[in-house]
């Protein structure tokens, strides 16, 4: 049995697909709300901001994604995240369960430096620090052998779905929906952005790749980087007809921010869109070479052409 702790979101949803169609049809899928992606698929609502419901949520489980998600609101953050991490690792450790950790890039310095696994955690702002905390929780367990655990690293998302992120709202959504895209400070900065499929698949195959464990891993993303600028052209190419948009500048960021909570809470991530931005996954790569990467226009094309 393998086990996806918040299997309602867009990376559990295809985790679960990749893992059914992959390597195991034994599935529990855990969220406060779960519904059936597989046939098979045993579902259960849990709250994993309760230890017991924790443990019950991972008992009899080989393997644990840990692909929660919370709403993008510091305060909850903060109060939140290290309660679950502290259940799961418990959990994971008093049934023996290996446990694979979906992480992201919020505690990496937001510059032009290329991240890889080894980049220090130099985190701008209270989500980044909370996200910094977390993981080292886990890093600190797994040095001392209370759990079998890796780390799964994502930069930022875009994809089909679900997708929650701030590409796909304010960019790809938008222009899905023949209307003008915001694009945050520059237009002219490399991003590097991971396809949510190719996230979940990488996730499946570390997940069950024995001598991966006990390390961290960036997750493959297409090395051919675009700005925004050629983002939106290439989805102008896609849909056949040009695509607005709008750069916002820093002082109007913090203008629509007074009356926009959601906005507000995007602040401290702005550093990383005035430079480029390098995450790079060459280690996954050399490991697992294989592993076919979504090319950012074929992952583009999915995203606003799905139905």
């Amino acid at each position: 049995m393998q086990t996806i702790l918040g299997a309602s979101g867009q990376i559990g949803t295809e985790l679960a697909k990749a893992l059914y169609q992959e390597h195991i049809h034994a599935l529990r899928l855990v969220s406060r709300n779960p519904s059936k992606i597989n046939p098979t698929d045993e579902l259960l609502s849990a709250d994993l901001l309760d230890a017991q419901q924790t443990h019950d949520a991972i008992a009899g489980s080989s393997i644990v994604y840990f692909t929660a998600g919370l709403p993008i609101d510091s305060a909850i953050w903060v109060q939140q995240w290290p309660i679950m991490m502290a259940n799961v690792i418990k959990a994971c450790a008093t049934h023996s369960a290996k446990l694979v950790y979906f992480d992201n890039t919020y505690m990496y310095e937001q510059n032009n430096v290329p991240q890889t696994e080894d980049a220090p955690f130099k985190p701008y702002g209270a989500k980044g620090r909370v996200r910094a905390q977390i993981t080292t929780m886990l890093l600190e367990a797994m040095q001392k052998g209370e759990v079998k655990a890796m780390i799964c690293r994502a930069p930022e998302f875009y994809g089909p779905g679900k997708t929650q992120s701030i590409t796909n709202a304010t960019v790809l959504d938008k222009l899905r929906a023949n209307q003008q895209a915001l694009v945050f400070l520059r237009d002219d900065t490399l991003r590097t952005l991971i396809y949510t499929p190719d996230a979940s698949r990488a996730m499946a195959l570390l997940g069950n790749t024995e001598d991966a464990y006990g390390q961290t891993w960036h997750l493959p993303c297409d090395d051919n980087r675009l700005t925004y600028k050629q983002l939106i052209a290439t989805a102008a190419r896609v849909l056949g007809k040009p695509c607005r948009y709008k750069v916002l500048k820093g002082w109007q960021h913090a203008l629509v921010s007074l009356f926009n909570k959601q906005l507000r809470e995007t602040k401290e991530l702005l550093p990383r869109y005035t430079t480029d931005n390098i995450f790079v996954s060459n280690k996954f790569k050399a490991r697992f070479p294989d592993f076919k990467v979504t090319p950012y226009e074929q992952g583009i094309r999915n995203t606003l052409l799905q139905e």
